[in-house]
């Protein structure tokens, strides 16, 4: 298969401003590219172009964090206040018994999605971690499973203090150059030095550039690594086999921490770091990334010593991505990839009155309404930094059965899963995009 006319054509397809690939097996990587850079410029897309990897990150940090575990630097089922002690949230009580793992796999329950600029100097994690004091709870620790950007901050300065490194520094001496990497970087300035994508906004005809080229600095061990895409799936090789962590500690990484309640097109479980799922009889490590108009995906397939990385800026890149995953496991290693989640063509008869209300975490308002065409979501941003990068998500949700529903927009091939489901204590929640949404009316 020509996979770089592949990726071109499904690019256009897709209304994908620019895109970058790279296959990587038995140590052997090619490479492809396609499009450009920026539509205000036309500048070509290469095989070394750079690319926000968005929460791709998220695995490079947690490899960080194993690599002190396995230095006994750090006790992960410790509290993170014996590793840093002036870590707080609004709750006293999980501001004492939170722990690493519960940071790594996504099930401290902190609603924290926090994007606060604490400025480009180099305290902006120790800034950010004061200002976490403020983040509240969407549930109690290890009860289920909910997507959080602060955690990885967190970390972030967890190993500024066990290194004595600024994070990007720390990254650069514990993963990339120990890998062999040179065209990874963290910081505007050093991608200001390379061919660098710029995101777009919008779909079709009223795609443009991003008017913000990237989210602040103290998100970094979050998600702000730029990279090509054959240095993305090189990081992903070292996961295949002991090297750079023990085999013990990518063993640990891949274990299921957790059931994710909504599994549909995200994985059924949450490992240390790594999402988990299985296609077609094969464990599949993998994670997702996006920032401002950017985005990105890294797969690896230890059975068949297979690792994906797609890079793109703009457009319907996630049906891109779909797509393009879907032909390349089938074709390289015989592998069928769990199909997206569908619309049923006769939905269940459902009262859908019991389902809308107003669901709520930090910053994003989900509500849903009964209309002519039945169960509506409206999905508002109101995080100050990024309310005014995108027009609130409207969605019509088709129901699979009584608690699972898929979100459809008209001229969006893309499709939203929305699971609702009950925690322990009685709550009602909605879950999506990997996140837990309390309601609250």
């Amino acid at each position: 298969m020509d996979w770089g006319g592949r990726l071109a054509e499904l690019a256009a397809a897709h209304g994908v401003p620019g895109a970058s690939l790279a296959i990587r097996r038995g140590g052997a990587t090619e490479a492809h590219a396609t499009g450009v850079l920026s539509t205000a410029t036309g500048v070509p897309v290469t095989p070394g172009t750079l690319f926000q990897i968005g929460s791709v990150t998220k695995v490079w940090t947690a490899t960080q964090i194993m690599l002190l575990a396995e230095r006994d630097e750090l006790d992960i089922d410790a509290p993170v206040r014996e590793a840093l002690p002036e870590f707080a949230v609004a709750d006293p009580g999980v501001s004492a018994t939170v722990t690493l793992r519960h940071l790594l796999s996504h099930t401290s329950g902190i609603d924290g999605d926090l994007f606060l600029d604490t400025g480009r100097g180099d305290d902006c994690l120790e800034r950010y971690v004061a200002a976490c004091a403020e983040l509240g709870q969407l549930h109690a620790p290890g009860e289920t499973q909910s997507y959080v950007n602060a955690a990885y901050s967190v970390m972030g300065r967890i190993i500024e203090k066990r290194t004595g490194l600024v994070w990007d520094r720390a990254l650069r001496e514990m993963l990339v150059e120990p890998l062999g990497l040179t065209d990874v970087c963290t910081l505007p300035e050093e991608a200001l030095l390379r061919r660098t994508a710029v995101g777009h906004l919008g779909k079709g005809d009223e795609l443009h550039p991003t008017p913000v080229w990237g989210l602040m600095r103290s998100i970094g061990p979050a998600g702000l690594i730029c990279a090509t895409a054959s240095d993305t799936a090189a990081f992903g090789a070292s996961h295949l086999a002991g090297g750079l962590l023990k085999p013990e500690s990518l063993a640990a990484m891949r274990t299921p921490q957790v059931t994710v309640p909504n599994p549909h097109g995200l994985g059924t479980h949450w490992g240390l770091g790594w999402i988990l799922d299985t296609w077609d009889g094969h464990d599949v490590l993998w994670h997702a990334g996006s920032t401002i108009g950017q985005n990105a995906a890294l797969w690896v397939v230890p059975s068949a010593d297979l690792v994906v990385a797609l890079l793109t800026n703009g457009g319907h890149d996630g049906a891109l991505a779909n797509d393009l995953s879907r032909e390349i496991f089938a074709e390289l290693a015989g592998i069928a990839v769990r199909p997206p989640l569908e619309p049923p063509a006769s939905p269940p008869s459902l009262d859908l009155s019991a389902y809308a209300g107003l669901y709520e975490r930090r910053h994003v308002r989900t509500t849903l309404t009964l209309g002519e065409r039945g169960l509506h979501a409206r999905v508002e941003v109101t995080t100050p930094e990024l309310a005014d990068l995108g027009e609130p998500l409207e969605l019509d949700l088709v129901a699979v059965d009584d608690s699972t529903f898929v979100g459809v927009a008209e001229g969006n091939p893309g499709k939203v899963p929305f699971v609702f489901h009950t925690l322990p204590d009685g709550s009602r929640h909605l879950h999506y995009s990997a996140r837990t949404n309390p309601r609250v009316h």
